[in-house]
């Protein structure tokens, strides 16, 4: 952490000094399992804003490269072993490649095999926001156009059946990028989705969680009768958040909104964390799950940070970040304390 706060001061006065605008969106990852949503409010949250960047919760490429394993790591070394024996480009001439497809593309706009190459270039880059979001619009005018040709060049170049685990080309259909992020940068233009997950804390967050179940369940079993009352009462208490978490999720059509909440903020942290009163119970293994909630908001003080940091170099005033809804209080929180920011979620702004 203490690295990433002094990579703030190595940027330039002119540039620190600069005022962002944050639009934060707590987002589904799946929005298959919900009723048919209607998305039009936040759409025109998104038009009215004016965003000149949107931010993804993918590793970048750099860190893609420099995170040796992480929960994803493995489905993306699958895709790219795959979309290699597809067709190789050689990765000195990925640059160039990209490069060239970009400026083909913006030639050429309603050619969607340019875009499916364009999208195998960039998964070979190991871009994964960006190779999604070309690939998303060769989906798109798939689903609303037909075409046998187009649909089996893509098969054949991006073998999209295949990849199915992760953060996937069978994912991304039902994702947030499909519903939300990808159709509004399409609309205003925005090019490239920038990326701003950070993944270097993952397999200690994996430790502690696996400490803390192990270390829970031998709570469990040898608690005291003094205490039980007092855990399944809060038990119970997180129960009933998520049954209505469950049922709002069943029946809502504008179930992202909710997700914005600081009632389902809660519930959603009381599945990970539990509730903090449970932590006074006697024999409760109050160390291993204080590890778990700081490795959580090490990753969430990452991705804000990369969110800071790129807009800045990339000039970035007003941006847009969707992240998973369990990010969204934390983020929202860590962005406050930062200078020279603004942030508010969607149900905060008209």
């Amino acid at each position: 952490m203490k690295y990433l706060f002094f990579l703030i001061f190595l940027i330039p006065m002119s540039v620190k000094a600069q005022d962002i605008d944050i639009l934060l969106i707590g987002v589904s990852h799946d929005y298959s399992k919900y009723p048919a949503q209607d998305f039009s409010g936040i759409h025109n949250k998104i038009r009215k804003f004016k965003a000149d960047a949107f931010f993804g919760e993918f590793l970048s490429k750099e860190d893609e490269r420099l995170v040796m394993d992480y929960w994803c790591k493995e489905p993306n070394i699958n895709r790219l072993k795959k979309l290699r024996s597809n067709r190789t480009i050689k990765d000195e001439l990925l640059p160039h490649t990209i490069d060239s497809l970009k400026k083909l593309s913006l030639l050429q706009p309603n050619d969607y095999r340019i875009k499916a190459d364009l999208a195998h270039a960039y998964y070979l880059d190991q871009d994964v926001a960006n190779g999604h979001y070309q690939f998303w619009q060769v989906y798109h005018f798939l689903q609303q156009q037909p075409d046998a040709q187009l649909e089996n060049y893509v098969e054949k170049l991006l073998s999209p059946q295949l990849d199915t685990t992760g953060r996937s080309m069978k994912r991304l259909k039902t994702s947030e990028y499909a519903f939300i992020a990808f159709p509004m940068m399409r609309e205003s233009g925005i090019k490239e989705l920038l990326s701003m997950d950070c993944q270097d804390y993952d397999l200690n967050w994996q430790a502690s969680w696996g400490a803390f179940d192990a270390a829970f369940t031998l709570f469990r079993k040898d608690i005291a009768d003094s205490v039980k009352h007092h855990l399944q009462s809060a038990l119970a208490t997180i129960n009933n958040g998520f049954e209505k978490y469950d049922n709002i999720e069943k029946s809502s059509n504008a179930v992202t909104e909710w997700l914005n909440t600081a009632e389902a903020s809660g519930i959603s942290a009381s599945g990970d964390f539990y509730l903090p009163i449970m932590y006074k119970l006697k024999g409760f293994p109050k160390d291993e799950m204080l590890s778990k909630i700081h490795w959580w908001i090490m990753r969430n003080e990452g991705m804000c940070h990369n969110v800071v940091n790129r807009a800045r170099v990339a000039g970035a005033k007003r941006v847009i970040v969707i992240a998973g809804a369990n990010h969204r209080k934390y983020m929202q929180d860590i962005f406050r304390t930062m200078p020279n920011i603004r942030v508010r979620n969607i149900n905060e702004v008209d």
